[in-house]
């Protein structure tokens, strides 16, 4: 009879994409069981702002009222009251939604996952926002797809160029991770107006939309392209997704895409090779909030507690990263994207003296389908408190004199 090591040495090797992955959305979430490290590498919300009290009477409330529901297999597309609940949110006078456009998802990364299986041949073309989102990158890189690099803040961009040819096109238009930046409204009718030139599917990821500080919020790329319909059931070439991750709790994995109904179809196919369907309980929990206005109650507090963290990293990071990095106060979302002074500091280096020094922060590399773009870091501030906050910068500071004196 062999030896183990013998029958280890000829078992098939692991799938080669996974030598392409990375490991910092490991290390930023596993983050908080290291003890006195700040985390701010991750796009995680405050467990203060969590409606606890009202998520346990919901959860007890379904589980009585609708027990075969709740504890048994449900409908792949999603549970059919919450997607006419769904359908009822997102609809505009111009925007014309119904069950048939609305399919649930466990959480926002199984939609975009989803999306790759049933859009992505192997190598195919996506046309990504540049910098992307290292979830997507993550979701599809096992089909290793070819990435075109969509720069929207770039005069010279051209949304029919950048769609042409690819498979799908992906943006985040709201608040973008990781820069944190808005898409004007300009831009985002040009990228509309080419997906409906070219074919092109055009995936908008709105996680942080209801997380806007200042100013008025922009038309959805669904709503922009809705316009001048018929008025019937949408049909257009915009893939919508959310998230309740954001709104309520990341721990009720409720998400939708939102898109015409063969692509609903198609999803419902692909899903049920995946979790075959949503958890019923947080399904029934999700339903029972939107119809309670839960989201719109919690909302003010979501937003005064993320502006003044907000407010209170950019103080910080004037006042000690000044010299190293600029950057952008967002108006929006989660993230502060900056970009160091210096094109030779490399961001990859500088985690692991950020680790040593007691603080995570992302850098850009992760964030880049080719890994080349090493300047940057992404810091999240919705996490800590502001005091921590200031104090994951000096650590930051420390780590960069760290790094700086130790240099060959």
């Amino acid at each position: 009879m062999p030896s183990a090591s013998a029958v280890s040495r000829t078992r098939p090797s692991f799938a080669t994409w996974l030598g392409t992955t990375n490991d910092i959305t490991r290390t930023f979430l596993s983050a908080g069981g290291v003890p006195g490290l700040i985390n701010m590498g991750g796009g995680l919300p405050e467990p203060g702002t969590f409606p606890v009290p009202e998520i346990a009477r919901l959860a007890g409330e379904a589980v009585k009222a609708h027990p075969g529901q709740v504890l048994g297999y449900g409908p792949i597309e999603g549970l059919p009251e919450l997607r006419d609940a769904l359908a009822k949110r997102f609809s505009t006078p111009t925007t014309r939604l119904s069950r048939d456009n609305v399919f649930v998802t466990s959480g926002g990364m199984q939609g975009l996952d989803l999306l790759g299986k049933v859009l992505l041949d192997e190598g195919g073309l996506v046309a990504g926002q540049f910098p992307t989102y290292l979830g997507a990158l993550d979701a599809w890189r096992p089909r290793q797809p070819a990435f075109r690099n969509m720069e929207l803040d770039d005069p010279a961009f051209d949304a029919h160029v950048a769609l042409a040819g690819a498979q799908f096109a992906y943006a985040v238009p709201n608040f973008s991770n990781p820069t944190g930046r808005m898409v004007p409204l300009a831009t985002r009718k040009a990228l509309v107006a080419a997906a409906h030139c070219t074919g092109t599917w055009l995936v908008e990821d709105d996680p942080y939309g209801l997380l806007q500080y200042d100013g008025e919020p922009l038309p959805r790329l669904i709503d922009i392209s809705a316009l001048g319909s018929d008025g019937t059931t949408y049909t257009g070439p915009v893939i919508y997704m959310g998230t309740l991750s954001k709104e309520i709790a990341p721990g009720l994995r409720i998400g939708w895409v939102i898109a015409e109904p063969e692509m609903i179809m198609a999803l419902t196919m692909a899903k049920q090779g995946s979790d075959l369907c949503t958890s019923g309980l947080t399904q029934h929990i999700a339903l029972a909030a939107l119809e309670a206005g839960l989201i719109d109650r919690i909302q003010p507090l979501l937003l005064s507690t993320y502006r003044a963290r907000r407010d209170a990293l950019c103080d910080a990071m004037r006042t000690e990263l000044g010299g190293w990095f600029e950057w952008e106060v967002p108006v929006g979302g989660m993230f502060v994207w900056a970009i160091a002074r210096d094109p030779a500091l490399d961001t990859d280096l500088l985690l692991h003296h950020a680790l040593e020094a007691g603080v995570c922060v992302s850098p850009s590399s992760v964030f880049d389908a080719a890994g080349r773009n090493r300047r940057a870091i992404r810091i999240n501030f919705t996490l800590n408190e502001p005091d921590r906050l200031a104090e994951g910068v000096r650590r930051l500071a420390e780590a960069l004199v760290t790094m700086q004196a130790r240099k060959p």
